[in-house]
């Protein structure tokens, strides 16, 4: 578990399914990256088992993020193994609740986050994929530490990606 001053984070468990599903199936919430958008909550049940797996096989992975000791689950945080360009990474993900959005909690759950993988994992590089569009987005990868990293733009599903980085190598 990780803690913050206004949050916990702690692995997604079984219990956390609806809730995964309905932050993944607000339009709000995915407007930016439609191909997350979930319809049926056996999409989140198959989400919720591609986190258990990566966080079985890496060690880390994403968090459900909530408001203390409270049980209503404000988001998701964390971070994923992937290849960016040829180059192995760890894709920094924050996904909120729309109530929430504007309080800098997102943020706080990111800078922690980074925080906590970068001991872990220090030999990988941290990114964050943002929609050039997506202000708030830009600001919570900044404030977890990352800079923007022109060079390494790609194309994601929904788009250009433009990407926030840390500890890219030399």
């Amino acid at each position: 578990m990780l803690l913050t001053t206004r949050l916990s984070l702690r692995r997604p468990a079984p219990e956390d399914i609806d809730a995964i599903f309905s932050i993944h199936r607000d339009t709000a919430t995915c407007l930016q990256n439609p191909s997350d958008a979930l319809s049926r909550r056996q999409e989140a049940l198959e989400l919720f088992q591609r986190w258990h797996d990566h966080w079985r096989r890496f060690g880390y992975g994403y968090w459900v993020v909530r408001r203390g000791a409270s049980d209503w689950q404000l988001g998701v945080c964390g971070t994923k193994s992937m290849d960016l360009n040829g180059m192995s990474v760890l894709n920094l993900f924050y996904r909120f609740e729309v109530s929430s959005w504007g309080q800098g909690l997102a943020g706080e759950a990111a800078t922690v986050v980074v925080g906590w993988v970068s001991e872990r994992v220090p030999d990988l590089p941290i990114i964050a994929r943002v929609r050039p569009a997506n202000i708030a987005s830009q600001r919570v990868a900044v404030r977890a530490g990352l800079v923007r990293v022109e060079h390494i733009d790609t194309t994601g599903e929904d788009g250009l990606d433009w990407i926030y980085a840390t500890n890219l190598p030399g």
